[in-house]
């Protein structure tokens, strides 16, 4: 027979207590400003990111961590990329950063006019550099942990979960994805920020096609396993948009209210940016009459 194992309130009822009222909030990680601010990626947290292939998912990730590292001075950050090695990812930051377009960094035919923009880029990234490792092979969830806590990464990052086996034998690949779930889980209650990037699978459009359209794209869409999103304090997909943005889709919000956020995907540079906020039809109203009584005045005389 199992013994019991449980506690009551009152046992937990005066640490809960003492936390509440000392009004230290939880730790995050800021990867960005106006709504990239809005992300809580930080310590006892697992943050979950899909997307279509192609979609930017391992570029805004990646953007995050960079972005969390220049932030935070202190950060240390563990990359597992399984398909991207590190010099690539490199590479589009450098883009990003610096603006230039990344098929110039990529074919490494950048000329003297980005000299400067190139060489303030390379500069902030050589900063991080001892605060950001990138896992070698194998990529197995073994290697990735043992990676991490010798690197002592606050952050640790798995791109993508479907391809990172958990130790093991599993019967398929959905037993797989469940268990490395279940231990990126114990990552995160072990005080490390986890991001997961996860591919996802296509859903039917308005005419019944298969697509990676955003409006279809929800919490099911993830790949192989009901386990990610419930493993996940947070589940986000990048799902594009008829125009030049994406849409990031915040579908599980375990501790907040969950709020899309419209993005602009800039694919030159690999760069997320907040969209502007659309102008209501009363504030383009407001906007053409103030602009009509300013057309409308006149200069002063010297007198007046």
């Amino acid at each position: 027979m199992t013994n019991a194992n449980y506690l009551t309130a009152a046992d937990v009822f005066d640490g809960w207590r003492d936390d509440v009222l000392t009004g230290t909030p939880p730790t995050f990680y800021p990867i960005g400003t106006g709504e990239l601010a809005r992300i809580e990626i930080g310590p006892n947290l697992v943050t979950l990111f899909g997307g279509a292939p192609g979609d930017g998912k391992t570029a805004f990730t990646m953007q995050c961590v960079v972005d969390a590292l220049r932030l935070m001075p202190t950060l240390r950050a563990c990359v597992c990329n399984i398909e991207m090695p590190a010099e690539v990812l490199l590479d589009r930051q450098l883009s990003r950063l610096s603006g230039v377009d990344c098929r110039l960094i990529r074919y490494r035919t950048i000329g003297s006019e980005h000299a400067d923009r190139i060489d303030q880029a390379m500069n902030t990234l050589e900063t991080l550099g001892d605060r950001l490792c990138f896992v070698r092979p194998p990529f197995d969830l073994a290697n990735v942990a043992a990676s991490a806590d010798a690197f002592d990464a606050g952050l640790s990052v798995l791109d993508y979960i479907q391809r990172i086996p958990a130790p093991g034998k599993h019967d398929d690949r959905r037993g797989s994805v469940d268990a490395t779930m279940n231990y990126i889980r114990q990552f995160a209650d072990a005080g490390v920020a986890v991001i997961v990037v996860a591919a996802v699978a296509r859903s039917k459009d308005r005419r019944g096609r298969s697509s990676y359209d955003a409006e279809g794209l929800i919490l099911a869409s993830f790949r192989e396993s009901s386990e990610l999103e419930f493993g996940a304090d947070d589940a986000f997909i990048l799902g594009p948009n008829s125009d030049d943005t994406v849409t990031l889709k915040h579908l599980k919000a375990r501790h907040t209210e969950a709020a899309d956020i419209e993005l602009e995907f800039d694919r030159q540079t690999q760069s997320f940016t907040p969209a502007e906020p659309a102008m209501s039809e009363a504030s383009h109203k407001l906007r053409d009459a103030l602009a009509s009584m300013w057309n409308a005045t006149e200069a002063a005389d010297d007198d007046d």
